[in-house]
C-alpha cells in the first residue's frame, strides 16, 4: 500500500529545500515503463520548468494541489500566455488535466507546495517533453528572469 501522509510531504520538502532546482519527486509507480506515471511532488517557488508540452507521443498531464498554491499557464505556438489555472489547496480549483501537445509550465507561489502530477506513459526520457524553442532552457540565466515574470 502506498500512502501520501505528512512524513513523506515533509522528507520531499527537506529534498526541495536543498536541491539546486527546488524541487523533489517520489514516484509512485513501479518502474518507468508503466503504463500511468504516477508521481508526488514538492516545489518551491523559483523552480523554472520550461515550457513544454507532450506531443511524441501526444499524452495528457494532471496535477492535483494538495498543499501550497500554483498556477498552470497554457501557451499558444507565438509563446502568447493565453491561460493561467490558479491551484490552492482547498480553493476553487483544486486539480486541472493539461490537454495533450499544450504548451505548459508550472509556477509556484507557495514554499513546499505538495502536488501529484498523472500522465500516461511509458516514460521515455528522449521523448516525454518537446520544449519550447521560445522559452529558455532550465540552468540559464535569463529562465529564472522568466520564470519572476510569469
Amino acid at each position: 500500500m502506498k500512502k501520501l501522509d505528512k512524513s513523506l510531504f515533509e522528507k520531499l520538502r527537506g529534498v526541495a529545500s536543498n536541491d539546486g532546482r527546488g524541487r523533489a519527486h517520489h514516484t509512485l509507480h513501479p518502474e518507468p515503463t508503466d503504463p500511468v506515471q504516477r508521481m508526488c511532488v514538492a516545489i518551491n517557488p523559483g523552480s523554472y520548468i520550461q515550457p513544454h508540452r507532450h506531443a511524441s507521443p501526444p499524452k495528457w498531464e494532471l496535477f492535483l494541489i494538495l498543499e501550497g498554491s500554483a498556477s498552470i499557464l497554457i501557451f499558444n505556438d507565438n509563446a502568447t500566455v493565453t491561460e493561467r489555472i490558479d491551484l490552492t489547496a482547498n480553493g476553487s480549483i483544486q486539480a486541472c488535466e493539461i490537454p495533450q501537445e499544450t504548451w505548459h509550465t508550472l509556477v509556484v507561489h507557495t514554499n513546499g507546495t505538495i502536488l501529484v502530477e498523472i500522465k500516461p506513459g511509458p516514460y521515455e526520457p528522449l521523448t516525454d517533453k518537446d520544449f519550447a524553442a521560445w522559452a529558455p532552457k532550465e540552468g540559464e540565466k535569463t529562465a529564472r528572469d522568466l520564470e519572476k515574470k510569469l
